[in-house]
């Protein structure tokens, strides 16, 4: 039987779907993960020895059938309401990371948006952090 995922591990599989949906996870968006684990609250009780393993389970996941959906709902299901924009701001860091955003990542992040039902408003605030963030000077 498999363990419960954790909110930590949602987390993560929200970072690992934003980084994988083109189908490539570059070492930038890798290097991005490991830094928000390592200085955000959020993940302050989180085993980075854990990192591979959460990763690796999202990975099969998505390469299962539905595995976008299936995804999806787990993160839905998993997360309290109150990290749902965290979640959201996670997968907008990770995909911002390699300073371009392709379609199939603006096409998760609408996904993600209207699973986790999020308005709009707060998703374009995150959207426009990151751009803020990453802008070359």
């Amino acid at each position: 039987m498999n363990k419960p995922l954790s909110a930590h591990d949602a987390l993560i599989y929200v970072m690992v779907m934003a980084s994988a949906v083109d189908s490539t996870m570059n070492d930038r968006e890798m290097e991005r993960i490991g830094q928000l684990i390592g200085f955000l609250p959020v993940f302050r009780d989180f085993d980075d020895d854990n990192l591979i393993s959460v990763a690796r389970d999202c990975a099969s996941l998505l390469a299962g059938p539905e595995g976008l959906d299936v995804v999806l709902e787990t993160v839905r299901d998993t997360l309290p309401a109150k990290l749902y924009d965290t979640a959201y701001a996670l997968a907008v860091e990770v995909a911002s990371a390699d300073l371009s955003v392709k379609a199939e990542e603006l096409r998760l992040l609408s996904l993600l948006r209207d699973r986790l039902g999020l308005d709009k408003l707060t998703c374009a605030a995150i959207e426009r952090s990151a751009i803020a963030r990453f802008r070359k000077g």
